[in-house]
């Protein structure tokens, strides 16, 4: 039986976490009643972490993940994948505020089944976004062409990995890892599932101009690292789990 886990990395998501998580458990009990939903508290300063709490005490299908200190979302979301890597077969990227349509999972999990290592969700359309947001976002992408990466157009950190590209991943070391710049660097088969953006359910975009330059020369860097013999460590700043290992 193929065991699915949805990683989901929360900073300060105290208002779209109440209305998102009981879409993410639908969504897992669709395509794998035996899976979790993994949410990755990046040291956030409001009450997620105690409504990640609430959520693993209601329901078992929920794991959650501490981390002591903000770090960023690409450690958040490495950090979940590779706690996640030894007890799934895959694990599905997304961010908390279902910005990123959840119905492509289902095509994802299919194209996981047919022998996919990595299924990338593209965005199709942006209607929802600003203009602004528009605008950097398609920048952003030139530029990082422009700097050498080999990044898939309209491709953010909405994927699909199995254990095989997971393993693949924990060679590459360090912190801030551009992990869109690294999927076609795997080794692993890619293909892409195409969807709709949507509009935000609560709270507000992470992504300011700033942090979008910030990620870019992350990018640049990241680009350019080498894979290790030895797989990483656990993130030394996991500061708590939640976890039931038998449902």
């Amino acid at each position: 039986m193929q065991v699915l886990y949805i990683v989901v990395p929360c900073y300060n998501e105290e208002e779209a976490l109440p209305l998102t998580a009981p879409v993410f458990l639908k969504k897992l009990m669709q395509l794998c009643p035996e899976g979790r939903v993994v949410l990755v508290d990046d040291g956030s300063r409001d009450d997620t972490w105690k409504i990640i709490r609430s959520l693993h005490r209601q329901d078992a299908h929920f794991s959650g993940i501490r981390l002591s200190e903000n770090r960023g979302h690409q450690n958040a979301l490495t950090a979940g994948l590779m706690w996640a890597m030894d007890r799934c077969d895959a694990a599905i990227s997304i961010d908390a505020d279902l910005q990123d349509d959840i119905d492509a999972m289902d095509e994802m999990w299919k194209k996981y089944q047919e022998g996919w290592d990595i299924v990338c969700g593209v965005r199709q359309s942006r209607e929802t976004d600003t203009f602004l947001k528009r605008f950097t976002a398609r920048s952003y992408y030139r530029l990082m062409r422009l700097l050498g990466s080999d990044l898939i157009y309209d491709h953010a950190d909405y994927r699909l990995m199995n254990k095989r590209a997971l393993e693949a991943l924990s060679h590459f070391h360090g912190d801030d890892l551009f992990l869109r710049g690294l999927v076609n660097r795997l080794g692993c088969t890619v293909t892409t599932v195409g969807y709709d953006r949507r509009a935000r359910e609560a709270g507000e975009s992470k992504y300011t101009l700033k942090k979008m330059l910030k990620l870019a020369c992350k990018g640049f860097v990241s680009g350019r690292k080498k894979p290790s013999a030895q797989p990483r460590p656990m993130d030394s700043y996991v500061a708590g789990i939640l976890h039931v290992e038998r449902l």
